[in-house]
């Protein structure tokens, strides 16, 4: 999990990972903005980036510690602070960022679904290198599998071959959908029929679909185990998202 470390001080690769996802997410909604298609200056953006920063941590930490593991945050209030531990729930994070755009847009008076837009596409890349902080961190693994790609993480108890779940969801969501939306953008504007919203829908649809199929590889949280049936809590918010 570190990248290097010096005595005590560490840098540890999921901050790393997080850096460079929204260094990419700048240069995508800079892009974006120099193209007309959304009202943003460059103050804006960097307004707007630290919006997603701190909306993006604290919702995806508040959703994780109420719904996986509220008995261990009320119990040590001050782990709740360490992010580089990881425990941070994706979708609580997009909860936290949707609320976040809303406020942002309001006060600069900018269409919501045009910076939504952007958020979809800035934010897709982002999540290849956050699943690759996740597999740096040896957590959110997968289930036991007999396929040689099957690896021994050192977090897990039993040491036994598993699905590298974090890769799988780092190419399915962090560059098959990345691709979907600008493909899609692309040839939206090109055949006139783009309207604002039409990218927020397609990563909120595309996302769940392929986060859905993906949790039918990735081993179901502790805590939670399978909450209906054969399908995971990660399953069901992702239905949600689709619907």
């Amino acid at each position: 999990p570190d990248l290097f470390r010096i005595g005590p001080f560490s840098v540890r690769w999921y901050a790393v990972m997080y850096v460079v996802g929204y260094i990419v997410g700048d240069k995508i909604a800079a892009r974006r903005a120099a193209r007309g298609l959304v009202r943003l200056s460059p103050a804006d953006i960097d307004a707007f980036i630290s919006y997603m920063m701190i909306s993006m941590l604290l919702g995806a930490r508040l959703m994780y510690a109420a719904v996986y593991e509220p008995g261990h945050y009320f119990s040590r209030p001050l782990e709740f602070f360490a992010i580089w531990h990881g425990a941070l729930s994706f979708h609580g994070a997009v909860i936290g960022m949707v609320i976040a755009t809303a406020l942002f847009a309001r006060r600069r008076a900018i269409p919501f679904l045009t910076v939504t837009d952007t958020l979809a596409l800035a934010g897709t890349p982002g999540l290849f290198f956050g699943r690759l902080g996740n597999f740096f961190n040896a957590e959110l693994y997968g289930r036991p599998t007999q396929l040689p790609w099957g690896m021994i993480f050192p977090t897990d108890p039993l040491h036994i071959p598993r699905h590298p779940s974090e890769l799988y969801e780092a190419i399915g969501e962090g560059v098959v959908l990345a691709i979907l939306l600008f493909w899609l953008e692309r040839r939206s504007i090109a055949r006139h029929w783009y309207r604002p919203g039409v990218l927020s829908a397609a990563f909120l649809i595309g996302y769940g679909v392929i986060r859905f199929v993906i949790e039918f590889t990735r081993q179901p949280d502790p805590q939670l185990g399978f909450v209906l049936g054969p399908f995971s809590g990660g399953q069901l918010r992702s239905a949600a998202m689709v619907v």
